[in-house]
C-alpha cells in the first residue's frame, strides 16, 4: 500500500451508532447497556471453566499487539488489518474502528468504500485456527439451514479465515440495530430465544459430524474431579498470606460448594438417559442478538462438539441475572415459556431433556470452579464485572438448588 492508503484508514475507539457487530458489544445507545467504552466482553471468560476451545487457549505465539496497546503499536496494528482487509478481502476500508476484544481475538468495526459496516476479528495466535475455521463453519452449516447468524465473508481463495496476510482473521456482517441479551431475558424474549434455540438444535441435530444419541445423564458433569478442583482451591487460599475482599468471598463460597457435592451426586444419579448432540457451544447472554423482542441471530459457535442438549438450554435459560431479577416465582413462569416455545420449534427433543435443563443446570454449576478460581489461576481478569457476576451466579444457583424439586414438578407440569 503507499503512504497515503496506509493513512486512509481512520483508527477510532468509539463505537459505530446504533449497531452492534456480531459477537461485539451491545447498541452503545441503548441506555439498559454500557457505552462501548466502559463495556467489556464478558461471555468467554465468565464460562470460560465449561469450553475447551480455541479461543479459550493461551496465545503462545502473539500475531499482532497486545490486546490493550498503546498509540504506536495499536496504529501499527491498525494498519496490519488494514493490509490483511486489501490483500485477502480485496476490501478498500476507510474506518476502522476498534471495539471491545474477545478472550483470544481483537475485533474491529470496518467501514467500506461503499458505506458498508462490517466486523473483523483478528485471531492472536495461528495455533488453532483449524478449530477456528470449524467454529466458523459450524455458524455458516446453521445460516444455510434458516437459523439466524452473521455471515461470514470469504477470503478471494473463497476461504473462512484470511491465513496469508498479516493477521489471521474472519470477516462478517454486520447484524444492525440489535442488542445482546447479556444482562438477562426479559417480556416476551423468553419465548423467541426459545423459539430461536430450538431452531438451532433442530439445525444441528441433522449435523454430519454426531447424530444425536442417548447417554447417561449422570456423566453431565464429575463429581470427583470437582472435589479435587475444589479442595486444591482452597488449599490455594489458605497459603496466601492475606486475602482480598473477593479472595475471602470466593474462599468461603467454594467451602459452601463443597459441602452440596453429596447433594450434587444425589442429582445427578437421579437424571435419566438424555440427548447429546452437536451444539452452539457458548450459548450465553452476549451471543444472542435481539432487535427489539426477536431473537435476531446466534454469534461466537465454537467448534462442532457433542454436548448435553439440557445444559445449552439450562446455561442460557437459567442465567443468574435472569433469575435475580425475576424471582425464582417469575423466573420459573418465563422459563415455562422458553421450554414450551423451545419444544414447538424442536418437537423432536425429549420430555426429559426439557424437564431435566433445570437439574443438569445447577449440578454443572455447583461442580464448576469458575469465577472462584480466576483469583489463583488468572488474577489478571478479576474485576468489578467479573465479581458482580460470581456473586450473582453463586446466589442463582443456591436458590434454584434450594427449591429444585418443586421447580421442576411444575415445569413437568406444564409440558405435558
Amino acid at each position: 500500500m503507499s503512504a497515503r492508503d496506509l493513512a486512509a484508514p481512520r483508527c477510532t475507539r468509539r463505537g459505530p451508532p446504533q449497531l452492534a457487530a456480531a459477537g461485539s458489544c451491545p447498541r452503545p445507545d441503548r441506555p439498559d447497556h454500557l457505552p462501548p467504552a466502559q463495556h467489556q466482553s464478558t461471555s468467554l471468560r465468565f464460562d470460560e471453566e465449561t469450553m475447551s476451545t480455541a479461543s479459550h487457549q493461551p496465545a503462545t505465539t502473539p500475531v499482532a499487539a497486545p490486546s490493550t496497546p498503546g498509540r504506536t503499536a495499536e496504529r501499527a496494528q491498525i494498519k496490519a488489518v488494514a493490509d490483511t482487509l486489501v490483500l485477502a478481502y480485496g476490501m478498500h476500508p476507510v474506518d476502522i474502528t476498534r471495539i471491545p476484544e474477545g478472550t483470544a481475538t481483537d475485533n474491529y468495526a470496518v467501514v467500506d468504500q461503499a458505506g458498508r459496516w462490517h466486523f473483523a476479528k483478528v485471531y492472536r495466535t495461528r495455533e488453532h485456527l483449524d478449530l477456528e475455521r470449524a467454529s466458523v463453519a459450524l455458524s455458516e452449516y446453521c445460516a444455510d439451514g434458516g437459523v439466524g447468524t452473521a455471515r461470514a465473508t470469504r477470503t478471494r481463495e473463497h476461504e473462512l479465515i484470511a491465513t496469508h496476510g498479516p493477521l489471521p482473521m474472519s470477516l462478517w456482517s454486520y447484524v444492525p440495530h440489535t442488542a445482546t441479551a447479556e444482562g438477562g431475558l426479559r417480556g416476551a424474549r423468553w419465548a423467541a430465544v426459545g423459539t430461536a434455540m430450538g431452531r438451532l438444535h433442530s439445525r444441528l441435530a441433522a449435523h454430519p459430524a454426531a447424530a444425536p444419541t442417548l447417554k447417561p445423564g449422570a456423566a453431565v458433569c464429575d463429581v470427583a474431579t470437582a472435589r479435587d478442583s475444589y479442595e486444591g482451591l482452597i488449599l490455594a487460599f489458605q497459603s496466601k498470606p492475606r486475602l482480598g475482599e473477593f479472595e475471602a468471598w470466593s474462599l468461603q463460597a467454594t467451602r459452601e460448594r463443597q459441602a452440596l457435592f453429596g447433594g450434587v451426586e444425589r442429582i445427578l444419579a437421579s437424571l435419566p438417559p438424555l440427548t447429546v448432540q452437536i451444539l452452539h457451544g457458548d450459548l450465553s447472554g452476549p451471543n444472542v442478538l435481539f432487535k427489539d423482542d426477536d431473537a435476531a441471530a446466534f454469534v461466537d459457535f465454537r467448534p462442532p462438539t457433542p454436548g448435553y442438549l439440557a445444559w445449552e438450554i439450562a446455561r442460557l435459560g437459567c442465567d443468574p441475572s435472569s433469575v435475580l431479577a425475576n424471582g425464582v416465582e417469575g423466573w420459573l413462569t418465563a422459563y415455562t415459556d422458553l421450554t414450551l416455545a423451545y419444544r414447538d420449534a424442536n418437537p423432536k427433543t425429549s420430555a426429559n431433556d426439557l424437564v431435566s435443563s433445570l437439574r443438569v443446570g445447577c449440578a454443572a454449576v455447583l461442580c464448576s470452579t469458575f469465577p472462584f478460581s480466576a483469583p489463583v489461576k488468572r488474577p489478571h481478569i478479576v474485576d468489578a464485572a467479573l465479581e458482580s457476576y460470581g456473586r450473582a451466579r453463586h446466589e442463582a444457583d443456591l436458590m434454584l438448588l434450594d427449591r429444585l424439586p418443586v421447580l421442576e414438578e411444575a415445569l413437568r407440569d406444564a409440558l405435558r
